[in-house]
């Protein structure tokens, strides 16, 4: 099998002069007359964060912002003395490893929340002056049990994977990516447009699809931007759901992937804890902490797409992340020993055999793409309202094939889904050979499918020798015929609620779509099964 470089989800760009316009693009490493980083994403009050910066001028400038429903000025330090530190060649996999160059005290009256680190470097060329860092302040105190709080988790581990800055990320080359150097461009902050950065693009009365990716990549050259920065980070999903929240009234704690692999009590007294836009990326430990929380009576929400697709490793004392992904079963150097089942693969291999679908009720190996390439390339980008007495849609006047989400395309870029069939009743339900839990409801389903070679938009490199599709078909049914194909083409995007554990246990939700998110502002049916979500699983809201 040829080495899987580049990928499709983020990957390299086929430029052309046409549409090429900036000079920095996909090499965004040094671009900046200032970068840096934070030496831990996740801290809590009276703790200290510390800055490593790079920086081309005389001197730099630092704000730090906390970020909810509005931008609040925390801390600032001015006339810091820049130092142009080398780039390792291996920065990608090991880190920068630059030194302090600012120690930031976390007071105890900070609250939980994201943290927006801007760098400025005064007399660096306008387009190049201002580098991006952010970091997570945790709940200063433990829950209670029973007190209603919510802990949204930030997919930080996603954003390390498609992050490529330093040389290769997990899409481009790379099998080991390190946390300790400068998230790319676009990540945490970039020009606002209604829908040109997105991967699965809205479309209007009258418009045609834009299948093959040109206004994405119209917009991203225009402005300097790597290509994965549609695909994750702080602004494009979780920022928006935290500004939803917050303007209505809702607290939510803070954790990033990592924490829950650091601390296995660190879920005890939440009643609710979520997870939002991509959340591919997840190390054994951080699913045993989730499943035990949803074990012992806690609620999970999933608002999220392409969920807990790659099991990964930590390595370096958590200071990197490994996973080899499609070559897993090949490369990834557990194979043949007692620890294989910790193989950095697809959840739902054979090898690893943990399907994500048993615990979020859908997977991507049954419905990954959604108005991407030319997965569904013309659907509808809304959840199809199956069961409307269901109590997700209290509050909203929706019923039985009703469209939620068309306008603002919640259902889009990448999914989960669940082999299906109907009951007696014509309504979906779980096939018995799912592997979803018994008693799974689906609620609401949208066509959603994997993409073989030549189906990826065109301005983006799939693999070098298949696809998703084909790659999925080989792992779960051990070959590539066309019986095998058929069998992982055809997928849907589900809402679904489960109870994976039994009745003594808690409800998992999954709204298996990246792109909820982007319906929160002005959508109200869209807003309404979101705060029924928090309201049913015991948020105090």
């Amino acid at each position: 099998m040829v080495e899987p470089v580049p990928s499709h989800r983020g990957g390299f760009v086929r430029f052309s002069a046409t549409c090429y316009r900036h000079p920095v693009a996909d090499d965004i490493t040094a671009y900046d007359a200032v970068e840096g980083y934070a030496g831990r994403l996740s801290v809590r009050p009276g703790d200290k964060v510390t800055l490593h910066v790079r920086c081309t001028t005389p001197t730099f400038d630092v704000t730090v912002h906390r970020w909810g429903a509005r931008r609040e000025l925390v801390w600032e330090q001015h006339g810091l003395q820049g130092v142009a530190h080398d780039i390792p060649a291996d920065a990608d996999a090991n880190g920068c490893g630059w030194p302090v160059a600012v120690t930031i005290p976390i007071p105890h009256h900070w609250q939980t929340g994201f943290h927006h680190v801007t760098f400025t470097a005064p007399g660096a060329p306008a387009d190049r002056a201002v580098g991006h860092a952010g970091f997570v302040v945790r709940a200063s105190e433990p829950p209670r049990c029973g007190s209603g709080r919510i802990l949204l988790v930030l997919a930080t581990n996603t954003y390390n994977a498609y992050n490529t800055w330093g040389g290769c990320s997990l899409y481009t080359g790379g099998h080991q990516v390190s946390f300790r150097r400068p998230w790319g461009r676009g990540l945490v902050v970039r020009p606002f447009t209604e829908r040109d950065d997105r991967k699965a693009r809205p479309t209007r009365w009258g418009e045609e699809p834009d299948v093959d990716g040109e206004i994405y990549q119209r917009y991203r050259f225009d402005h300097g931007l790597p290509g994965f920065m549609g695909s994750t980070g702080w602004y494009t999903y979780e920022r928006r759901f935290v500004e939803w929240a917050e303007r209505h009234g809702h607290h939510l704690d803070m954790a990033v992937s990592s924490d829950l692999d650091d601390d296995s009590s660190i879920l005890a007294g939440y009643d609710l804890v979520l997870g939002v836009g991509h959340d591919e990326y997840w190390t054994g430990a951080e699913r045993d902490v989730v499943e035990q929380h949803v074990a012992s009576g806690g609620s999970y929400a999933s608002f999220s797409g392409n969920t807990m697709f790659w099991q990964v490793r930590f390595v370096d004392g958590g200071d990197a992340m490994v996973c080899h992904k499609y070559r897993a079963h090949l490369a990834d150097p557990v194979i043949g020993t007692a620890d294989e089942r910790s193989m950095s693969g697809m959840w739902a291999d054979p090898v690893v055999d943990r399907p994500e679908v048993a615990f979020l009720g859908g997977g991507s190996a049954y419905g990954l793409y959604s108005r991407f390439g030319r997965a569904t390339a013309r659907g509808s980008g809304a959840f199809t309202v199956m069961r409307d007495s269901h109590w997700l849609f209290e509050g909203t006047e929706l019923r039985y094939g009703d469209l939620l989400g068309a306008r603002d395309g919640v259902v889009g870029y990448e999914t989960v889904g669940c082999r299906l069939q109907l009951d007696h009743h014509q309504l979906p339900i779980a096939a018995p050979d799912s592997g979803a839990p018994d008693g799974l409801e689906i609620v609401a389903t949208a066509p959603s499918s994997n993409l073989a070679m030549g189906e990826y938009p065109s301005s983006i490199a799939a693999l070098d020798d298949q696809g998703d599709l084909e790659f999925v078909a080989l792992r779960l049914y051990g070959r590539i015929d066309n019986d095998s194909i058929a069998r992982v083409r055809h997928g849907n995007a589900v809402m679904a609620v489960g109870r994976p554990f039994g009745p003594s246990g808690g409800e998992v939700v999954t709204i298996g779509t990246t792109d909820w998110v982007f319906g929160l502002a002005d959508d109200p049916a869209v807003g309404q099964v979101t705060e029924n979500v928090l309201r049913h699983c015991g948020a105090n809201v």
